[in-house]
C-alpha cells in the first residue's frame, strides 16, 4: 500500500517504455489494449489514494521518500487531499481520451499510445511532488510528450500552431530555471515544504531577490495556465490539436493553476512574514483580465474548436482569481468549480469532431456569410420550414446541450453549483466590508456565464438547424461512450454536491493552514491512512 502512492509515475513511465520497445506501428493494437489498461488502472489507484487521504485526520495519506533518504535531501512524493483529487480528475479525463481515440484518432500517427503515458507520466508527477526542482522535471516531460500530441494527424494548422505552442513554452521554461535558481540562491533549498519553513527567516535585504525569483516562477505558470496576456498561443494550439488530445489538454492550464494554488498558500500564506500575500492581488486582477479575454473570444469565434479555447481560458482565469482572493470559501468552491468546468470542456472537445464531421468544411464561417450577406429574397428559404432530426444528430444535440450547460453554469447540472458557491463564498461577509475587486470578479462571473450560453446558443443552432443538406454523421459507439461518460460525471457531480463540496472545503482548509503538510514532509513518514499522523 505504501507504494501505491508512486505508482500513478511508474506505472505510466513503464507502459510508455514497454511500447516503444515493442515498436509504435508493428504493434499498435497492442499498444491501444496496453495503454488502456494503464489508464483505467490509474483511474483505480486514484480513487485508492483520494478516498485514504480523505480518511486520514490530516487529509495527508504519505509521504513517499525515494531511497528513504531523509528530507529535505529526499525526493518527495506527497499524497494529500489537493493532489488526488488533481491525479482522480486526469485519469478520469485520460480514460474517456483514450477510449474515443480508440476509434480512428491513434492511427493517425506514429507513437501516439506511448507520447500519451508518458504525458500522464509527467502530469501525475507535478502532482505529487514536494519539490521545486523536481517539478521542473515532471514539467519538462509532460511538455516534451505534449509537442508531439500536439503535432499529431500533422497539416499545416496543427503543425504551425504546434510550433508556436513549443517555443512559448520553452521560453516558459527558461524562466522556471531562472526562477527556481534565485529562490535557492536565496533559500538555500527547493523543497517545499522547507521553504515555507524558512521564507519568514529570510533577511530583509535577500527578500527582494527571493520575491523577483518568486515572481519569475510565477510567470513561467501562469503561462501554462493560459493567464492573460500570457494566453495567446492557447486558443490556436487548443483549436487545432486532435479531438483526444485537446480533451486531455484541458486540464494542463490547471496543472499550471496547481502549481500556482499549491505555492502561494504554501510559501506566502499568513505566515510569510513580510511576504504573506505576495502576488496575490495580481492574481486577481490577472484572473479577471482572463475572463473578459475568454469571453470577448468566445462570442467572436465563427467555429467551434476556437469556442472551447477560449472557454478553457475563462475556466482557467475563473480559477485564478478565486485563488487570489485568498478566501478559504471560495477556494473550496473554485475547486468544485476546476472539476465542472475541465469535465465539461473535455466532453466538448469530443463532441466537436463527432457534430463536425457530418458538415462542410468551413460551415461556421459559410454561415456568418450567409446570415450578413445572404439573398432575404430567396425563395428558396421559405421552401423548408424545419428538418427532420435523425436519431444520431439528437444524440449528439443532447449531448451539446449537456455541454452548453456546465460550460455556462446552468442549472441543473454541476456548472451551475459552482459558480453558486463560489458567489456565496465570496458573499459571505457584510456588504460593506466586500472590496470593489470582488464585486468586479462576481459581475464577470455571471456576464461569462451569458456570454458562454449565447455563444453555445449561436453554435448550436448553426450546427443543427442552419444547415438542412448536413449528411448524417456515423458515430460509433465507442466515440460517443466517452462524451456521454463526461457528462455523466458532471450529473453525478451535482447529485453529490453536498458530500464533494464538503471534501473540497477540507482541501481548502488544508491549503490554507498547511502545517500538516509541512510536518508530514519534514517530519517522520506517514503511513496511508495512518491516524496517528507524523511523529
Amino acid at each position: 500500500m505504501n507504494h501505491l502512492m508512486i505508482a500513478p509515475v511508474v506505472l505510466p513511465l513503464l507502459a510508455g517504455a514497454i511500447m516503444l520497445a515493442l515498436g509504435g506501428e508493428q504493434r499498435r493494437d497492442l499498444n491501444a489494449a496496453l495503454s488502456l489498461a494503464t489508464t483505467f488502472a490509474l483511474v483505480v489507484i486514484s480513487i485508492v489514494l483520494l478516498r485514504s487521504a480523505d480518511a486520514a485526520p490530516t487529509g495527508l495519506a504519505g509521504v513517499y521518500r525515494l531511497g528513504d533518504w531523509p528530507a529535505p535531501f529526499a525526493i518527495v512524493l506527497v499524497v494529500d487531499r489537493l493532489a488526488t483529487l488533481m491525479l482522480l480528475l486526469t485519469s478520469l479525463l485520460a480514460a474517456a481520451a483514450a477510449v474515443f481515440s480508440l476509434a480512428r484518432w491513434h492511427r493517425a500517427g506514429v507513437l501516439f499510445h506511448p507520447l500519451f503515458q508518458f504525458l500522464l507520466m509527467g502530469i501525475n508527477g507535478a502532482f505529487l511532488t514536494g519539490d521545486l526542482f523536481n517539478l521542473f522535471v515532471f514539467v519538462e516531460v509532460l511538455l516534451a510528450a505534449s509537442y508531439g500530441l500536439a503535432l499529431h494527424g500533422s497539416g499545416s494548422a496543427r503543425v504551425m500552431a504546434g510550433l508556436h505552442y513549443i517555443v512559448v513554452n520553452l521560453a516558459a521554461s527558461l524562466l522556471f530555471l531562472i526562477g527556481v535558481s534565485l529562490i535557492y540562491g536565496v533559500a538555500g533549498t527547493l523543497n517545499m515544504a522547507d521553504l515555507a519553513v524558512r521564507i519568514p527567516a529570510i533577511r530583509a535585504e535577500d527578500r527582494g531577490l527571493l520575491e523577483a525569483g518568486a515572481g519569475i516562477l510565477g510567470v513561467a505558470f501562469l503561462v501554462k495556465a493560459g493567464m492573460w496576456p500570457l494566453c495567446f498561443w492557447l486558443p490556436s494550439t487548443y483549436a487545432a490539436a486532435p479531438p483526444p488530445v485537446a480533451a486531455i489538454f484541458a486540464v494542463l492550464t490547471k496543472v499550471g493553476a496547481y502549481i500556482i494554488l499549491r505555492l502561494s498558500l504554501l510559501l506566502f500564506g499568513d505566515e510569510a512574514g513580510a511576504s504573506t500575500q505576495f502576488g496575490s492581488q495580481w492574481l486577481l486582477l490577472g484572473g479577471m483580465a482572463t475572463v473578459a479575454f475568454g469571453t470577448i473570444g468566445s462570442l467572436a469565434s465563427q467555429d467551434m474548436p476556437r469556442l472551447a479555447a477560449f472557454s478553457v481560458l475563462v475556466s482557467s482565469g475563473t480559477i485564478l482569481a478565486a485563488i487570489g482572493l485568498e478566501q478559504v470559501g471560495v477556494t473550496g468552491a473554485a475547486l468544485f468549480y476546476l472539476i465542472s468546468s475541465t469535465l465539461g470542456l473535455g466532453a466538448f472537445f469530443l463532441l466537436i469532431e463527432l457534430v463536425e464531421r457530418g458538415r462542410e468544411p468551413g460551415a461556421d464561417v459559410l454561415a456568418v456569410t450567409r446570415e450578413l450577406y445572404g439573398d432575404e429574397d430567396d425563395p428558396e428559404i421559405f421552401q423548408e420550414t424545419g428538418i427532420a432530426i435523425p436519431a444520431t444528430i439528437g444524440i449528439l444535440g443532447l449531448a451539446f446541450i449537456g455541454c452548453a450547460l456546465v460550460i455556462s453554469g446552468l442549472p441543473p447540472l454541476s456548472g451551475f453549483v459552482a459558480k453558486f458557491a463560489i458567489l456565496t463564498a465570496a458573499l459571505n461577509s457584510p456588504i460593506s466590508t466586500i472590496p470593489i475587486s470582488s464585486w468586479i470578479f462576481l459581475l464577470l462571473l455571471i456576464v461569462s456565464g451569458l456570454a458562454a450560453l449565447i455563444a453555445m446558443t449561436r453554435a448550436g443552432i448553426r450546427a443543427f438547424w442552419a444547415s438542412p443538406d448536413r449528411t448524417v454523421p456515423r458515430v460509433r459507439l465507442i466515440e460517443m461512450a466517452p462524451v456521454a461518460a463526461l457528462l455523466l460525471l458532471c450529473a453525478i457531480q451535482t447529485v453529490e454536491a453536498g458530500p464533494i463540496m464538503r471534501f473540497m472545503q477540507a482541501t481548502a482548509q488544508s491549503l490554507h493552514a498547511p502545517h500538516n503538510y509541512i510536518r508530514g514532509v519534514l517530519g517522520s513518514p506517514i503511513e496511508p491512512g495512518n491516524s496517528r499522523g507524523p511523529t
